[in-house]
């Protein structure tokens, strides 16, 4: 049996979820991720623009599942077959990031520091939402993820119990089970792109939560009505060396 709390020689997967992704955020993020994973795992959730063909550009892409049929609608059924193809690969560690993410400069560098050690089991990081642009993030009463702490890596223990909740919508990237292990709260960032683009772009993510969550039963009816505000309060993004 190999230990299961390695201080040192940690390999890191990626796992991430994609749909119709190319020609926006992805590209950029696998690029960034290749030089610092050791693996990546993908679940393609029935694209039509080719974005598996350019997963298959990245030589740290060792597993691909393509679904014909999306779980968009079922989340918790795509979260569960994503962990269950990145665990498959024997990992260590696993970075939960999405395809419109990417890691500060300073987060990057810091986490081999972060896995290579066996005090604690996961590590939590404070994300970010840009907002129209990739220079300026939003800060307000419905937009203040980064004001919390996103678990995004965590060490993979064989035989302990994974679960993710039920949800149709707005699911953890984790199990939720994680939260009873020792873990790190750290003041490192990460950047989420998905509200950087134009207001046709929000406008188009507003609409799809109206009709797959209509009475806010997965989230909140306030925060989807928040997406049209004209004028939200953003901040200059700094990044930290």
């Amino acid at each position: 049996m190999r230990r299961l709390r390695k201080a040192s020689g940690n390999k890191l997967t990626v796992m991430m979820q994609v749909r119709n992704e190319r020609g926006r955020y992805l590209e950029s993020s696998l690029a960034q991720l290749s030089e610092l994973a050791d693996e990546i795992v993908i679940v393609d959730d029935a694209s039509t623009d080719g974005t598996p063909e350019l997963c298959r550009t990245f030589p740290k892409v060792v597993r691909l599942v393509e679904l014909r049929r999306p779980l968009f609608a079922e989340e918790w059924k795509l979260r569960s077959l994503l962990w269950e193809t990145a665990v498959s690969t024997d990992p260590d560690w696993l970075l939960a990031i999405d395809a419109d993410e990417c890691l500060e400069r300073r987060t990057a560098r810091q986490l081999r520091e972060l896995i290579d050690q066996d005090q604690y089991d996961w590590a939590a990081f404070r994300m970010f939402d840009f907002w129209g642009s990739v220079t300026h993030y939003r800060d307000d009463l419905w937009w203040n993820l980064h004001r919390r702490h996103t678990m995004m890596l965590v060490r993979y223990l064989p035989g302990y119990h994974y679960a993710y909740p039920k949800w149709d919508h707005h699911v953890p990237r984790l199990p939720v089970t994680c939260a009873a292990l020792p873990g790190l709260r750290t003041e490192l960032r990460a950047k989420h792109w998905g509200w950087a683009g134009d207001a046709s772009d929000r406008l188009a993510k507003y609409e799809r939560y109206r009709r797959l969550d209509p009475d806010g039963r997965w989230g909140s009816i306030d925060q989807y009505e928040s997406i049209l505000d004209p004028a939200p309060n953003l901040v200059r993004w700094i990044e930290e060396e």
